[in-house]
């Protein structure tokens, strides 16, 4: 039964940069096939991963609504040639990179299309991790998958856990039979404080832990390296895979 592991939270908070660590966890511990999925219209998972992207799911939904379809091919089959060349396949992992938000005009068919496609795509995996935006339109795409674990990214502020509360009671008025829901404070520069962790229980949010802020990470940014890369014996990778053991089994 395939597993699926959404990240949300808002920008800033380091969600895509533990997405990618989720990644590398899973594929330390040989949890394979997985599918990475970037539902962030800003994405860049990719770049967290070290992936080339050359098409997004967004802009083949835009050649599904235009009707771009080469004589002699039914626009189903093109359409479906095209989703499955937007598949970037590595030996480890396949990423599907959602894109662009929909522009103007119906897309009626096309989304149908890539809902189906979606659907079908997600029963071909163990696991499935996707890096999403706070606004989480995208992810109600899987319609045929639940998701099993939502995992909350947050700075430890106020601002930031009340953006947490806002993302965790939007998730739940969604239709996407999220079965567990917890919140990782990232970014942190000491031990929370007793007010912070009264705050965090006040919300109705179960904390899973925190990482501290690192500076290695940072300079991997800076320097436009892939995260993903960084070496296991690195604090904060550390840990994360300490807290993505609490939930994989």
């Amino acid at each position: 039964m395939t597993m699926s592991i959404a990240f949300s939270g808002k920008g800033g908070t380091g969600k895509t940069t533990l997405a990618g660590f989720l990644i590398k966890y899973l594929i330390k511990q040989n949890k394979t096939p997985m599918l990475a999925v970037d539902a962030d219209s800003n994405y860049n998972l990719n770049e967290v991963l070290g992936i080339d992207v050359e098409t997004t799911l967004g802009e083949v939904r835009e050649q599904m609504k235009h009707g771009d379809v080469p004589s002699g091919m039914t626009k189903d089959r093109f359409m479906a040639t095209k989703l499955e060349e937007a598949v970037e396949e590595t030996d480890n992992l396949d990423l599907v990179v959602m894109g662009q938000p929909e522009g103007q005009g119906c897309y009626c068919a096309a989304n149908t299309l890539l809902s189906d496609f979606l659907g079908k795509l997600s029963t071909n995996y163990d696991y499935i991790v996707m890096d999403n935006e706070a606004g989480m339109e995208h992810i109600s795409r899987l319609t045929t998958s639940n998701i099993d674990c939502l995992l909350i990214v947050a700075d430890p502020s106020r601002r930031g856990l009340q953006a947490a509360q806002r993302i965790n009671e939007l998730s739940q008025s969604l239709n996407i039979g999220v079965k567990s829901i917890y919140l990782i404070l990232n970014n942190v520069k000491q031990e929370p404080s007793e007010q912070l962790l009264n705050i965090i229980r006040d919300s109705g949010l179960e904390l899973l832990g925190y990482i501290y802020e690192d500076e290695t990470i940072q300079e991997y940014d800076l320097e436009g390296k892939p995260t993903f890369d960084l070496p296991e014996d690195n604090p904060a990778v550390q840990t994360a895979f300490a807290l993505f053991d609490k939930i994989i089994s």
